[in-house]
């Protein structure tokens, strides 16, 4: 147990000092406001305010809040939609303040690379006679249609976001080396104001940054045929997605997790970079086909999507110990044991496990350590299984990571009473399997006690 606790402590040190993974955590993290405010865009158009499939087919009164859905339409838009644009400048950001830059050129920087190597037109164009250069027309062969160069929904939101991940990265990287090179910054007298110096000082770097970026995009394009995006979500993002959402990739994942949390490292913040890489994208997905769709049952949908785990894997805290705390207070006999699950009982509630975690404790627990591993696996094969088999719908609303459980089900789902059943019978689970761990650890602290 030492050996493996070393082990993995080196990992943790390593994983909470790599500043990629922390780039990309903390871009994640800071964007989570606008994914929740883009879900309740959906959960308005979709669920509450419409006639169809949402609470206006039960209670007409609703539907005369209709006339505000395109704002709330476009609150999605803006956020869950666009999402690329904003994790490409947050990563881009946080690489730049790792490597010494202050202000948020380095964002900017990002994201203008992001652009040029994204596609900005489409089709077989001809320019429009005595029209703007930006009005095209595509020629096919029932016609002309007049068109104008822009960028796709799919490249600014989920489809995107590798690209503008990688990007972000390597951009600022050549940025900050560039940067490095005294013959490279353009010095202002001292009269000159700050502002105006520094950014005289980057022009050359940034420059050539945007230069060696484009040119590797346009060479890309040369090559495949394909722009840099689709290379990079075909032959990265896909494979990469296609393993990790799978019920093997999935179990590994949080069979890490949880080691981590053994030997007293959150395990989640080590990993958060992972999962946000591998199974925001489907998230996503889920959100924008739901808000075409109304199904949240659809065969379109993936499984493994962030808010889905989170509902089956990660409920009353990592190990869904919120399962040893009902099982604590029901089976439990020892009263410091119960004072701990009492004091627990409302941060479990809202998903919170470091006061039942330390309190316990179930860092290096020879007993309870098993169920604290085993656990949140068991309840994310049984959520696969009820999803699979469509008892279960998919998850399609985003929804704030405290929310309490049950709750969090019915709306994770759309609003579905399927989802608070599917997860209320997760929790079963979760107290089957702690439960007999529960009475054993109870019998070895009165032994030790009596000893």
């Amino acid at each position: 147990m030492d050996k493996m606790a070393d082990v993995l402590g080196r990992v943790g040190a390593w994983c909470g000092q790599n500043k990629y993974l922390s780039a990309i955590k903390n871009a994640f993290q800071t964007f989570m406001p606008l994914t929740i405010a883009g879900a309740i865009g959906v959960l308005w158009c979709n669920v509450l305010v419409n006639a169809d499939s949402g609470l206006g087919m039960f209670w007409e009164p609703i539907m005369a809040l209709d006339f505000i859905n395109p704002a709330f339409s476009a609150i999605q838009f803006a956020t869950i939609s666009c999402i690329t644009v904003g994790i490409t400048f947050g990563i881009a950001q946080e690489i730049g303040e790792s490597n010494g830059e202050t202000g948020y050129f380095a964002g900017l920087l990002g994201l203008a690379c992001w652009l040029a190597v994204t596609q900005n037109s489409f089709g077989n164009y001809a320019l429009v006679e005595g029209a703007d250069k930006a009005a095209k027309v595509v020629l096919n062969d029932s016609g002309a249609m007049t068109v104008f160069a822009g960028l796709s929904g799919n490249t600014l939101g989920a489809t995107g976001l590798f690209t503008g991940m990688i990007i972000g990265v390597v951009s600022v990287e050549i940025f900050c080396a560039l940067r490095k090179v005294d013959k490279l910054k353009l010095k202002m007298p001292e009269s000159v104001p700050p502002g105006v110096a520094r950014a005289f000082e980057v022009l050359i770097p940034a420059c050539i940054t945007l230069i060696i970026i484009a040119v590797i995009g346009r060479l890309a394009e040369m090559a495949t045929g394909q722009y840099l995006n689709d290379l990079i979500s075909t032959y990265i993002q896909g494979p990469l997605g296609s393993i990790g959402a799978t019920v093997p990739g999935v179990i590994v994942i949080y069979l890490l997790i949880m080691l981590f949390w053994l030997v007293g490292i959150h395990g989640n913040n080590m990993l958060s970079a992972v999962k946000e890489a591998l199974f925001t994208p489907i998230m996503l997905k889920n959100i924008e086909t739901f808000s075409k769709t109304n199904d949240a049952y659809s065969d379109e949908l993936g499984i493994f999507a962030m808010a889905w785990l989170q509902m089956f894997g990660e409920f009353g805290g990592s190990g869904v110990t919120i399962g040893l705390v009902i099982s604590i207070l029901v089976f439990g006999k020892r009263e410091d044991n119960r004072t701990i699950a009492g004091i627990s009982s409302v941060p479990a509630l809202f998903n919170i496990n470091e006061t039942v975690t330390f309190g316990i404790p179930m860092v290096l627990n020879p007993i309870l350590g098993i169920p604290f591993v085993l656990a949140p696996i068991a309840t994310i094969v049984v959520g696969y299984i009820l999803t699979v088999i469509g008892f279960c719908p998919k998850a399609v609303i985003n929804t704030p990571w405290t929310t309490p459980p049950i709750l969090h089900g019915f709306l994770t789902t759309g609003a579905n009473v399927m989802g608070a059943v599917s997860q209320a019978i997760a929790l079963v689970v979760s107290i089957v399997i702690y439960a007999p761990f529960l009475i054993a650890y109870e019998r070895f602290q009165n032994k030790q006690a009596a000893e």
